[in-house]
């Protein structure tokens, strides 16, 4: 089997501000093996969220390819994009985007049910991700109710409950303080080590980017290893 999970070869992407065209990534290639876990760091602004939205299907390069978990996603339409972003990838962001009106427990429930799991099946699976997030006295309480790290513990927990095959974070403690950072840093490595998944992190952290197999640095639009 081939180990390589994640492949970008060659990619560039720039966007127009006014009359200004501004290359924010030039010609990056990237390979991101199972169970490997990459942490790129960088300057605010410097493409690093572009990266990791190009890795998951959330926009497109201007030139390059991006081959990962089977599919050549650069050109696919967009209902094999659907496809790819909720069975293949598991996303973490800064911010939790859990909605409000929903328990802890159904928010996880949600990318299950939406594709076609049944409820009460639904309901167990999302019920084993909350409790290895330590969440499971929390089930009933709506994000208001949660604390922030509670509330990113939670999105953690719906990031890998499709079982995908690679988690993408995006500062995943940028909004914590410290002792809830260390939580969800501890987390998301062990969950990740135990579980095999493969790992692609953008952050601002340092000591979070160390705990990563391999480091990477951002720079005007060139990538660096450290």
């Amino acid at each position: 089997m081939n180990s390589l999970i994640l492949e970008i070869k060659n990619v560039k992407k720039t966007y127009l501000s006014g009359n200004e065209r501004i290359e924010i990534l030039k010609n990056i290639s990237l390979d991101l093996n199972r169970g490997e876990s990459i942490a790129v760091t960088g300057a605010s602004g410097c493409g690093k969220s572009t990266l990791l939205n190009l890795a998951g299907a959330l926009d497109n390069p201007d030139s390059g390819r991006i081959i990962s978990c089977g599919y050549e996603i650069t050109g696919l339409p967009e209902s094999k994009l659907t496809s790819y972003r909720s069975e293949s990838v598991g996303f973490v962001f800064q911010f939790h985007y859990l909605l409000k009106d929903f328990t802890a427990l159904e928010n996880v429930m949600l990318p299950i049910l939406m594709k076609g799991v049944g409820r009460k099946e639904a309901s167990e699976m999302a019920l084993e991700q909350l409790e290895k997030v330590d969440m499971q006295d929390r089930l009933s309480h709506y994000p208001s109710q949660l604390s922030g790290g509670e509330r990113q513990r939670a999105a953690l927990a719906r990031a890998l409950v499709n079982n995908p095959d690679i988690i993408l974070a995006d500062e995943p403690t940028g909004n914590l303080d410290e002792s809830n950072k260390s939580t969800v840093s501890d987390l998301l490595f062990s969950l990740i080590s135990e579980s095999g998944k493969s790992l692609l992190l953008v952050t601002h952290a340092e000591d979070l980017a160390e705990r990563a197999s391999r480091r990477y640095r951002l720079h005007e639009g060139e990538l660096f290893l450290i």
